[in-house]
């Protein structure tokens, strides 16, 4: 064996943390929800995927990724309720992962129940735990399955209104070339008519501004448009209400990392999501970038009216 291949680790050794090069993610998630979109994605930044993994090889192909080194360096497996080996227990799963020395990452792909319901339905799919009863009863029962590692997982992204295109690029953007160890801020325009954000840490409520719908000349633009950017911020209390809001993120991104938190969502909502909330959502981007923080604007409604 060469120095550059590791010896092989027994499954009673703990590795040295310091040692461990290999960058682990989990991804798991409700059928339907895109699990296959999120691996092909994270193929596309240079992750090496293992689909449809058992839970109990999990140790084992870390302990195979970090012999390898090299592609396997960055490791991704996907796990799904098609394993017969599946079973609720994710969070002992990482934990051992983790007594290993290894510091996985879980990433829980989710939608809305009558958006997977349409999504079986359109390519004539029954759930994989549907048996004889309803699509509803099979979604029912994997969501109970996968409460804990709904609960446990370091990033949860909802698909409900998420192409394939979209959600690749929030894949890109959570694990793309950036230091993986930084807290990663996704700042996410939404119109409150539309419901919240699942995801959202922080909500701010862009709606005590003036809506530009009400004028005419700008109505039909959007806020990403200098004109009505120009419109909201320039009312009164807008500034300070952006400023208090990077303040806040700024004092808290420290305590969060330490904490172990990697992806922070501050979701913005105005009414429809349009005007108010996108212009908010990228003064408020740029301003933490400003301070330096990892940050990137998404917005989740733009277009929908």
């Amino acid at each position: 064996m060469t120095e550059s291949m590791p010896e092989y680790v027994a499954d009673s050794d703990v590795i040295d943390p310091d040692e461990v090069t290999t960058d682990l993610v989990i991804v798991t998630g409700v059928s339907g929800g895109g699990r296959s979109t999120v691996a092909r994605a994270l193929e596309n930044v240079g992750f090496y995927v293992v689909d449809n993994l058992p839970q109990a090889l999990m140790l084992d192909m870390a302990q195979l990724a970090l012999q390898a080194g090299g592609a396997a360096r960055r490791t991704a497996m996907v796990l799904d309720v098609r394993s017969r080996a599946f079973s609720t227990d994710l969070t002992g799963a990482v934990h051992a992962l983790r007594e290993r020395g290894f510091s996985p990452r879980v990433v829980f792909v989710d939608a809305e129940d009558d958006v997977l319901i349409r999504r079986f339905e359109s390519v004539r799919r029954s759930h994989p735990l549907q048996g004889d009863g309803r699509l509803a009863d099979g979604i029912a029962a994997e969501r109970k399955l996968l409460a804990e590692a709904r609960e446990q997982a370091d990033v949860i992204i909802d698909t409900s209104h998420l192409n394939v295109n979209q959600l690749r690029r929030r894949v890109e953007e959570l694990f793309g070339g950036e230091d993986v160890r930084r807290l990663r801020i996704t700042v996410l325009s939404f119109g409150f008519k539309y419901g919240l954000p699942p995801d959202a840490d922080y909500v701010m409520d862009a709606r005590f501004l003036p809506n530009p719908f009400w004028v005419p000349a700008l109505r039909d633009h959007t806020g990403l448009e200098d004109a009505v950017s120009t419109y909201v911020l320039d009312q009164e209390g807008a500034n300070d209400f952006v400023k208090t809001y990077a303040s806040l993120i700024a004092a808290t991104a420290p305590g969060f990392e330490r904490e172990g938190k990697r992806y922070l969502t501050v979701a913005v909502g105005c009414t429809g999501g349009k005007h108010r909330s996108v212009a908010i959502t990228e003064e408020l981007t740029a301003q933490l970038r400003d301070m330096r923080l990892s940050a990137h604007s998404s917005h989740r409604d733009l277009g929908r009216e």
